[in-house]
């Protein structure tokens, strides 16, 4: 890592400012990878207890929170080549227990979920106007997986003009070779990779301006 550290030093060296509007969306923390009986499960109990932490944090400080999660018509005619490409990915059909959010991270009456069909949060949705109406201007991002939703949502968030801050503890993978190479690439070209305590800092210094 320190030779892959050194080889991109002076080149990926930018950082992101953490904006005056930030909200927090978590990306698809549902039972199918908490359930061990799911072909998704990625033993990311740690990342939930994290995300939960979060949450408070933001529904105390009068930050908005979003929630994310994918839903597909039987036979997955909505999930195009993405359905077809993963299979495990029927854990989402439509009314299947593995789509649901935990009982300990419930979205409140006043969260905001988005239901997706692709990897990005953003991708078929209408998540950019909706943040662009809430004047949000920064994302704190969570979820899962590292490798695969939350990169891709962290990608266009950025894309989008929203300073994407992705949550290492809160974020997971099934293995922690994808998890760590894509949180060092997001750092390095898309997003800022915070700690929990960080991000935690951070939105409270928004909310005491607030």
């Amino acid at each position: 890592m320190d030779d892959v550290k050194a080889n991109y030093a002076g080149a990926f060296d930018g950082h992101l400012a953490f904006g005056d509007r930030p909200a927090l969306l978590i990306v698809d923390l549902v039972m199918a990878y908490l359930d061990p009986s799911s072909p998704l499960y990625a033993g990311v109990e740690s990342a939930l207890a994290s995300n939960e932490r979060l949450v408070a944090l933001a529904h105390e400080s009068k930050i908005p929170v979003i929630f994310t999660n994918v839903v597909y018509e039987p036979g997955g005619t909505n999930g195009g080549l993405f359905y077809k490409k993963i299979p495990a990915l029927r854990a989402f059909d439509a009314g299947s227990p593995l789509g649901a959010f935990p009982p300990s991270l419930q979205p409140a009456g006043h969260d905001l979920v988005i239901s997706k069909q692709y990897a990005s949060a953003f991708f078929g949705t209408g998540l950019s106007g909706t943040l662009a109406e809430m004047d949000v201007d920064t994302l704190v991002i969570t979820g899962l997986s590292t490798s695969g939703c939350v990169r891709a949502t962290a990608l266009d968030a950025l894309q989008y003009g929203f300073a994407p801050f992705v949550v290492r503890e809160a974020c997971g993978d099934r293995h922690p070779a994808p998890h760590e190479a894509n949180l060092f690439d997001l750092q390095a070209k898309y997003a800022e990779v915070v700690s929990e305590a960080d991000a935690i800092a951070l939105m409270q210094g928004e909310a005491s301006r607030a």
